[in-house]
């Protein structure tokens, strides 16, 4: 949620209303949850105002006969997005599926057959599974009150409403991100995808050797969504590598960070793409920030080629040139996937 308005907050997130619940907790990120505001937040000019609710799939007891209630920050809420009717999607599209009792980030891979079915690739667990047009939906930011990019007006879809049933890094300077508190009772209660889901296509993996150029990506708090630059050292067990950053230093400052990293936050570094003269609103780029690249979107296009970027894991916005943004790629089974303009259709 960008910024803070106390009159779209009273509005969207008074007792009783209908809320949308994100998570930053480890193998949640990129999840939603449908839960109704219990207690509103008493703040309404703070990021970190708290806000009681009960979600609507989530259980506390084992009986399933009593919904789980928590306390979460203002920054987790959302209003459930209007349903559309999407009766298929295409390749680079990014969308939520409902699995688990939530709806999880992903992008379309692959269009399976003719039976309306689609590949989703999951960033944060680098799998992908298959899943009907019926559990998909096109992932949307909310912003200051606008769904981004805009709703198409649409009638409601039938077969969309029906939804499955289921049971330190050491660098010195990262983007800001929101903070999550910790909850162990939600915890036991949600599922994560990566634990709960078995992959049903083979992903490819990719080995890197002592020497390689690579980039390695950190999924603790402050750093989602960025990639730095490194240089494989050494091959380890299970899938694992030391690496050596090349532009993080050590806790002292007298050499380069290394650390190790496994499979799932290491990849080549992207190719160069068709120069791009000029990005447009809604574009995803990676911007150079911070010693890392930094995943993000156009927000708006300004004066002298410069941008302003928006990026959701740390609900901001800032200006770059344009000579400090390069096309966001993806790296999926082990081939290269441009995903400019994926929020568009």
């Amino acid at each position: 949620m960008a910024g803070v308005n106390a009159d779209l907050i009273s509005q969207y997130f008074k007792k009783g209303a209908d809320v949308e619940i994100s998570s930053d907790e480890e193998g949640f990120r990129g999840s939603l949850y449908a839960g109704t505001v219990i207690r509103p937040p008493g703040n309404l000019t703070s990021r970190s105002a708290k806000v009681m609710v009960e979600y609507k799939t989530l259980m506390e007891d084992k009986a399933g006969k009593r919904r789980l209630r928590e306390e979460v920050e203002l920054v987790q809420l959302r209003p459930p997005p209007p349903e559309e009717n999407r009766p298929s999607f295409k390749f680079s599209d990014e969308v939520d599926a409902y699995y688990n009792d939530g709806w999880w980030e992903g992008i379309i891979t692959q269009v399976v057959g003719e039976d309306n079915k689609y590949s989703v690739f999951f960033r944060g667990s680098r799998e992908q599974i298959t899943f009907k047009a019926s559990n998909l939906r096109l992932h949307r930011e909310w912003a200051n009150g606008m769904w981004v990019p805009p709703l198409e007006p649409a009638e409601p879809s039938p077969a969309a409403a029906e939804t499955p049933k289921s049971e330190s890094r050491r660098s010195k300077t990262s983007i800001p991100a929101a903070k999550t508190p910790k909850s162990e009772g939600r915890r036991s209660k949600k599922r994560s995808l990566s634990n709960e889901v078995e992959a049903n296509e083979e992903v490819v993996e990719r080995t890197f050797n002592p020497g390689e150029h690579v980039e390695v990506q950190n999924d603790e708090e402050g750093f989602e969504g960025a990639w730095f630059g490194a240089t494989v050292m050494k091959n380890l067990k299970e899938g694992k590598y030391l690496v050596e950053y090349q532009t993080l230093r050590n806790d002292d400052d007298t050499n380069f960070l290394r650390e190790e990293v496994d499979s799932l936050h290491i990849r080549p570094v992207p190719p160069d793409v068709e120069l791009i003269d000029r990005f447009e609103v809604d574009d995803e780029v990676d911007a150079s920030c911070n010693d890392g690249w930094w995943r993000g979107t156009i927000s708006k296009v300004l004066k002298n080629d410069r941008y302003s970027v928006y990026f959701k894991t740390s609900d901001e916005e800032l200006k770059f040139n344009h000579s400090d943004l390069r096309v966001h790629q993806e790296w999926i089974n082990g081939k290269w996937n441009t995903a400019s303009k994926a929020l568009k259709f």
